[in-house]
Parts: C-alpha cells; structure tokens; sequence
C-alpha cells in the first residue's frame, strides 16, 4: 500500500509544511483535513473501515484535491 501523507507525497516542503502549520491556522486546518481524509483512505484500503468504491474515490478526490491546494500555498510561500 502507498504512502499517502504529506512527507511522502511532498518531502522536499517538510521544514515549509512544520512551519506554516504553527504560524498560519488555514494551513494548518487544510493539513488537519488532508491527515483526516487520508486516514479514513486508508482505513478503507485496509478493510478496517467499510466503504464503497464510489465513497471511496470520493474521498480519494478529496484527498488529492486538498493536497493540490496545500501544494499551491506551499509553493508560494
């Protein structure tokens, strides 16, 4: 199974990811989402938590959606 948290999908913002989720508190909710959206993934993925495929894609989306928009702030930061 892939890894799916921010230090593996973005390594090279590790320190910026730190620092911006004690200084700016809309990071660190979106960072606060992406961990709880990837988890509830991974519990699926896992069989620990039932889903279907369609919840499951949704929350995919989701997912990827949330770490395009931490991505972009990253980026500009």
């Amino acid at each position: 199974m892939q890894q799916h948290d921010l230090v593996h999908e973005l390594p090279e913002f590790k320190a910026k990811v730190e620092a911006l989720k004690a200084s700016d508190g809309q990071f660190s909710r979106l960072v606060d989402e992406y961990e709880e959206v990837n988890r509830h993934v991974v519990s699926v993925e896992s069989n620990v938590e039932p889903a279907t495929d369609f919840a499951l894609e949704d929350m995919k989306k989701r997912r990827l959606k949330l770490k395009d928009q931490l991505y972009d702030i990253l980026k500009s930061a």
